[in-house]
């Protein structure tokens, strides 16, 4: 594909910048990525739009997606995630190539609404869980697929925080149902479903997750308002833990919460089989602890070789790298997905059978997420385990 993509981006502040970012590396770094312009910056504060418009190198703003999506080739939804679906539907049936931030959607209903669209679209649909595309990650990946841990018994995620341990921290749209789904379930746990699923959900691994056990809890039932004397509730989940079962009968642990004193971004995910096991932490992302054959122990290998996914495109061995760096690896993935579909889409206009474009995670994978997530919520109203089909 000789032609820039043209980028149009929803939203400007964590996400955003995070994703900005990664556009801006891309040529520096992955010289083969697909060349983009960034085009059009989408937000409500115009203001704050030409700001961030300025420092991140897009050409122009907008106010309203709807005046948006019908004129770029690559949509990317960063909106809070009530603004998922409408906007990344409308996108998909413009014609646009859509990558939208995770959780996919606040319900079960959206997603599938979402998957569906992106079912019938033409374009590549993507969702940024971007952990999957940690160098640890690839190449636990690749220990699993070769057999190194044997047959997996035991699958454990965590994902602590500590921003909301202080009852008088401010309310934000995160706390809201309405707005955000959930609270670290669909926040922080969508990550760790992710990244098992990953890992160990092939048919040949572990497979999927059959059925789940649930528990919610919500420990500051109201919260100040930032510039008011007022309070708003809090109406999602604080934490959440859960148990598992999956295809093979391996058994699954989960947890998440906002309130782990001391805890700042720590999603840590253990695999445990009958000839190995390997434990990552994203707050040490650069290493990997790997036991496997007859070691009496753990061993930290340290992620950063040439020959590991993606490190070669950055720096000498030991040079670590950050958590923004796989932001600039997802990108460079769902891109060249972009390119190839949209080159392999010129083939088949010009007669010649053509295949191409693939990314995951998609839409189809992020809603197999989402009904894990749903189905953990559901085992909290009722008290039982619920079963996944």
């Amino acid at each position: 594909m000789t032609e820039s993509l043209k980028i149009g981006v929803l939203g400007y502040r964590f996400m955003g910048k995070a994703h900005a970012n990664a556009l801006a590396r891309l040529p520096m770094f992955f010289p083969d990525a697909p060349d983009v312009e960034r085009s059009v910056i989408v937000g409500r504060d115009e203001e704050a739009l030409a700001d961030a418009a300025d420092r991140f190198g897009f050409e122009s703003t907008a106010t309203d997606w709807r005046d948006v999506v019908g004129d770029v080739d690559v949509f990317y939804n960063l909106g809070p995630n009530h603004l998922h679906a409408e906007p990344s539907i409308a996108a998909l049936e413009a014609g646009a190539h859509v990558f939208c931030e995770k959780p996919l959607a606040p319900t079960l209903e959206e997603a599938e609404e979402m998957r569906d669209a992106a079912r019938d679209a033409d374009g590549v649909a993507g969702c940024a869980f971007n952990y999957r595309f940690v160098p640890a990650i690839q190449y636990a990946k690749g220990l699993i697929e070769d057999g190194e841990l044997g047959e997996i018994h035991h699958v454990r995620g965590r994902y602590l925080q500590d921003w909301l341990v202080d009852p008088e921290a401010p309310w934000a749209w995160r706390m809201d149902k309405d707005l955000a789904g959930s609270g670290a379930l669909g926040d922080l746990g969508a990550h760790t479903i992710d990244l098992v699923r990953f890992l160990v959900g092939d048919s040949d691994v572990a497979g999927d997750i059959t059925r789940v056990s649930g528990h919610l809890q919500t420990f500051v039932d109201e919260r100040p308002v930032p510039g008011t004397d007022e309070y708003k509730p809090v109406t999602v989940d604080d934490a959440y833990t859960a148990q598992a079962e999956f295809e093979n009968g391996a058994v699954g642990s989960f947890e998440a919460s906002r309130f782990a004193d001391g805890h700042k971004n720590d999603h840590t995910i253990e695999i445990h089989g009958s000839e190995g096991s390997l434990t990552f932490s994203l707050e040490r992302l650069n290493e990997l602890e790997v036991k496997t054959g007859d070691a009496r122990g753990y061993e930290t290998v340290l992620v950063t070789d040439e020959s590991d996914p993606y490190v070669g495109n950055w720096w000498p061995p030991g040079h670590v790298i950050g958590w923004e760096h796989t932001f600039v690896h997802e990108n460079y993935e769902f891109l060249t997905a972009v390119a190839e579909r949209a080159a392999a889409g010129s083939r088949t206009q010009s007669g010649e059978a053509a295949e191409g474009g693939e990314f995951h995670p998609s839409f189809e994978d992020a809603y197999e997420v989402q009904e894990v997530l749903d189905a953990i919520e559901r085992s909290d109203e009722t008290g039982e385990w619920v079963s996944l089909e």
